[in-house]
């Protein structure tokens, strides 16, 4: 009998994650215009499209960088790791001398009049590194001195470009991201516990030092506690998901994007959601990153080449990562910290960088050993 499944041999790249990834933009679109336009009106002169053209400018460079990206043989990348190394590190210490304060912490760089968070970049070259280390170094990973140790510097050495940044959230999604790819990599588990605790022991220190950070500790165990001050952001958004109810008040009509909550089209666009689309709203954009993850994870394991699969592993868990810290914050399921959802919330330099880094996804897709129809 004929087979009606054949071998997909580097010719075409997975349309179902472009598809999704597509859908989550366009559907940003919506939702950023959504929740800014009170703040583009009231604080824009009048422009409630203000944030709505930066984000569509930002897509349109972002869906050019994927498809650039995309036709690129990922293994090129292995061929520059140490100029990957060497530009992470140039662009961590351009930050902290010459970066931009912006919120009280100075994250951003402006190059030819364009404003640009480094530690964007620095995610994607930390993924592409290791993944190049892990694979040159496969022999030794289960090894304490020869794999756990310089694994561990590494991991630790990337976290920390971004922490000096004042960015510890962004610091623990890259190195979250990393261990996931340390442990596929072949870590062994008691290895594993001793990286968690040192990574939470690293954390707990750079809670400490800055007050900030305790007081979003302390608040998140009762935010009701503090409602006019350190409490309010979160509270706010507990209002906007507890409003939505089963379906919603419909697109357009929350209440709490009225400058009740603040960054309602970045750090809590998920908390609009779920105000205008209710439930029902939530439980879509959750499927639509249940989707993502299932075609990048599925890239990562029908890929034979070991430092393809790592580099879609660590692109996808970055995604995620960042997608289930965004939920836990707008939920209060965790303290506070400013991490837009991917693909969905308002920031020009995130979904460039975030759409150029699914243009490797998609080329490694094409050599991906999968079956299809």
């Amino acid at each position: 009998m004929e087979e009606t499944v054949k071998k997909t041999e580097n010719k075409s790249i997975d349309w179902v994650l472009v598809f999704i990834v597509v859908v989550l933009v366009l559907f940003g679109f919506l939702m950023v215009y959504s929740s800014s336009y009170p703040d583009g009106y009231y604080k824009f002169d009048g422009d409630p499209f203000y944030f709505l053209k930066k984000q569509v400018m930002a897509a349109v460079i972002g869906l050019v960088g994927m498809i650039f990206f995309a036709n690129i043989p990922y293994k090129i990348y292995a061929k520059f790791n140490k100029v990957i190394l060497m530009t992470c590190i140039g662009f961590a210490l351009l930050t902290v001398v010459l970066g931009i304060a912006s919120n009280g912490a100075q994250r951003w760089i402006s190059i030819g009049g364009i404003s640009l968070q480094p530690s964007e970049i620095i995610k994607i070259g930390g993924v592409l590194y290791m993944a190049d280390y892990f694979n040159k170094n496969r022999k030794n990973i289960g090894s304490f001195m020869n794999g756990f140790i310089p694994s561990m510097i590494f991991i630790g050495l990337f976290c920390l470009l971004i922490a000096i940044q004042d960015d510890l959230s962004t610091a623990v999604i890259l190195g979250a991201t990393l261990m996931v790819m340390f442990f596929c990599a072949g870590a062994k588990i008691r290895h594993l516990i001793v990286l968690v605790l040192v990574a939470v022991a690293g954390v707990v220190v750079l809670i400490a030092m800055e007050p900030y950070r305790i007081t979003r500790v302390i608040v998140f165990f009762d935010p009701f506690k503090y409602p006019l001050n350190e409490g309010y952001q979160i509270i706010q958004s507990l209002y906007a998901l507890g409003t939505g109810g089963l379906f919603g008040m419909g697109i357009g009509k929350s209440r709490q994007k009225f400058f009740h909550l603040p960054e309602a089209y970045n750090d809590f666009i998920f908390s609009i959601i779920g105000e205008e689309l209710g439930f029902i709203g939530c439980v879509f954009v959750i499927l639509g990153f249940v989707i993502f993850a299932w075609r990048g994870l599925r890239i990562s394991m029908n890929t034979s080449d070991f430092f393809g699969s790592q580099v879609a592993l660590g692109m996808t868990t970055l995604v995620l990562v960042q997608f289930l810290i965004h939920v836990a914050v707008a939920t209060s399921s965790m303290p506070p910290t400013g991490r837009a959802l991917p693909f969905i919330s308002a920031g020009g330099s995130s979904l460039m960088f975030l759409l150029c880094s699914m243009g490797i996804l998609l080329n490694i897709s094409k050599y991906s050993n999968t079956y299809r129809n």
